[in-house]
């Protein structure tokens, strides 16, 4: 085996497996907002202004959502979207979510799932794994 061939063989090695990585947390993303949709319960959540810590490094900053579960348990967690001009997050406001009734923490703002994050990583990663199954065919 040749230096060209080896480096070629690492590369298609390296581009698969990063390739399955990213098809894999797409899928896993989509599979998350699909089950958030169907089982998730909706309420009303309290946008809260988190002040940024000095361990914050971020530059977008995430607010806290605030509400009560159907059992009537108080929970906080951190929006799973950033605030953006189109859609400010304002602090006081209220924003339709979904939660998971076995796991509060896992939540999804009606309307901002981000499907497009997901469907990104699927495209990168099917393109990356052709790019392993060429380099490994050119290399033959």
């Amino acid at each position: 085996m040749g230096t060209t061939t080896g480096i070629t063989a690492a590369l298609a090695v390296s581009a698969g497996l990063g390739g399955l990585v990213a098809y894999l947390a797409g899928l896993a993303g989509l599979r998350d907002l699909r089950r958030l949709r169907q089982v998730g319960v909706p309420v009303r959540a309290l946008v809260r202004e988190r002040i940024p810590g000095p361990e914050d490094r971020s530059a977008a900053s995430r607010p806290l959502l605030q509400f009560t579960t159907e059992d009537g348990r108080v929970v906080e967690v951190f929006s799973p979207v950033p605030a953006s001009r189109r859609a400010p997050l304002v602090d006081g406001s209220y924003v339709a979510i979904r939660y998971d009734p076995a796991d509060p923490r896992q939540v999804l703002v009606t309307g901002r799932e981000r499907r497009g994050l997901e469907y990104v990583f699927l495209g990168l990663g099917s393109v990356m794994a052709l790019t392993a199954l060429l380099l490994v065919v050119l290399s033959g």
